[in-house]
């Protein structure tokens, strides 16, 4: 059984999402004690008791300690089922976090899959939908898999509500080298608004239309049926030949519209100074299907401890330790094999 200590590294969800899909791919039982050590508030929450659930149900597996607040869990994996399954987070608890927990089992799988996920789309510390369907689902189509993903309602953070759709055409994972992003395509910047004031979807645009130097029809409010919220987002998007990289700011009290957008126009500033194929977040949902495949690499802006955090669960599983690279244009290159 593989032992891991879950205040290492990063410290938080991301260890359990990891360690419930790699152990399910690869057969290999595992413990974690100390679960999300490092957070504010240590233990398993809903979402991630909800993930775990879900890996179970796929899986065919049983986990000892499966309660919210738990700070030790036991996984012992079964044989993956594909199907049609249904996970409610029950609250506002991210889908997106449920479905990395049990998507690369179900790529590897014998048969399709359809999920149903109903919880938040748009958290924070969470991949908006929109991440998912644009930037990463891309990617791991070109390597092989055919996965789609509709949102078919918004749930934003604290009410929750939402719901997505996923149809997953399993296939092996084929290595590719994603080194180069391409030309630059299109750019956006969307304000979503939900039983909220619009001045503030204004405010955010403006503020990003200062930060970026984007053409103003780039940019656009999106009004959301006030049943959808309370809630905004502000999401900022690059389009690449080979690669989309999304942007995101959660709405938030006590956050001022502006900084709020300052501060995102900043980072996807730092992203296309770059040169990097991934963005922080992107790289971070690469790591399993690439060591999966068994080889390949991409590029990416310098790793975050996520990423190395998520290099030392998938050596813990399959031996096979990622190699950082970091290149003269200041990128860094991720390689697998």
């Amino acid at each position: 059984m593989i032992i891991i200590d879950g205040s290492e590294g990063e410290g938080g969800g991301q260890i359990v999402r990891n360690a419930c899909a790699l152990s399910l791919v690869t057969g290999l039982p595992f413990r974690i004690t100390n679960v999300r050590g490092k957070r504010a508030k240590p233990g398993l929450m809903r979402q991630h008791v909800t993930a775990i659930e879900a890996a179970c149900a796929i899986g065919n597996a049983r986990c000892e300690g499966l309660a919210v607040g738990s700070g030790e869990i036991a996984f012992t994996p079964g044989t993956v089922v594909p199907g049609d399954y249904r996970f409610a987070v029950g609250t506002a608890g991210s889908t997106g976090l449920v479905l990395q927990t049990v998507l690369m089992p179900l790529v590897l799988a014998a048969a399709p899959s359809r999920l149903v996920l109903e919880g938040g789309t748009h958290n924070m510390l969470a991949p908006p939908f929109e991440f998912i369907a644009e930037c990463f689902l891309p990617v791991l189509g070109r390597m092989g898999p055919r996965v789609t993903a509709r949102l078919v309602r918004h749930g934003f953070y604290p009410r929750g509500g939402g719901r997505i759709e996923v149809d997953i055409a399993p296939a092996p994972l084929v290595p590719i080298n994603a080194d180069d992003r391409g030309a630059l395509v299109a750019r956006s910047g969307i304000a979503m608004i939900a039983g909220l004031p619009h001045e503030i979807a204004d405010r955010e645009i403006a503020a990003a239309r200062k930060g970026l130097d984007w053409p103003g029809d780039a940019f656009a409010v999106h009004a959301l049926p006030e049943s959808s919220g309370p809630g905004n987002i502000l999401l900022l998007t690059a389009a690449f030949a080979n690669v989309s990289e999304i942007v995101s700011g959660f709405g938030k009290l006590g956050v001022p519209a502006e900084q709020l957008a300052f501060k995102a126009a900043a980072r996807m500033a730092g992203y296309l100074e770059s040169s990097a194929f991934a963005g922080p977040y992107l790289a971070d949902q690469l790591m399993l299907p690439f060591v999966l495949a068994g080889g390949g690499s991409f590029t990416t802006v310098k790793p975050s401890q996520h990423c190395l955090t998520a290099a030392d669960i998938v050596a813990a599983f399959t031996g096979r330790r990622p190699e950082f690279t970091r290149l003269a244009s200041g990128a860094h290159r991720i390689s697998f094999g």
